[in-house]
């Protein structure tokens, strides 16, 4: 089956980082109560991996974190994009998605927030 995956990047403010991982928790509860098959929300931890010599642009540099902020990767699998597509449209008519409190309640910027849909091309399960 191919599968479907949202995936975030974004910085958080180090200060924010428990009210994130509240605000993660519920969102969820949230899209798995609705149809994602897995949410997946991970904060920085080994930031400047040794790659043995090989250049790479690390996730701090990708989000554009300054010295207050983490790091955070999110990702959400369906079974398709139109899946995807159905899910997402059943979150945001939940109730929990009122707009105005959710940009009340939001511990990081979301314009400096990275997000697009992918579609799978190689996949194992263990």
């Amino acid at each position: 089956m191919e599968r479907y995956v949202d995936g975030f990047v974004l910085p958080v403010p180090t200060e924010k980082l428990d009210a994130y991982r509240e605000m993660a928790d519920e969102a969820g509860e949230l899209w798995i109560e609705h149809g994602a098959l897995e949410y997946f929300e991970g904060v920085g931890d080994d930031m400047e991996p040794d790659m043995d010599g090989m250049q790479v642009r690390t996730f701090p540099q990708l989000a554009e974190t300054g010295d207050d902020e983490t790091v955070v990767f999110s990702f959400i699998v369906f079974e398709s994009r139109e899946h995807r597509d159905e899910v997402n449209a059943k979150v945001m008519d939940d109730s929990a998605m009122d707009p105005e409190q959710v940009a009340e309640d939001m511990p990081f910027d979301p314009e400096r927030m990275a997000y697009g849909g992918f579609r799978s091309i190689v996949s194992y399960e263990g």
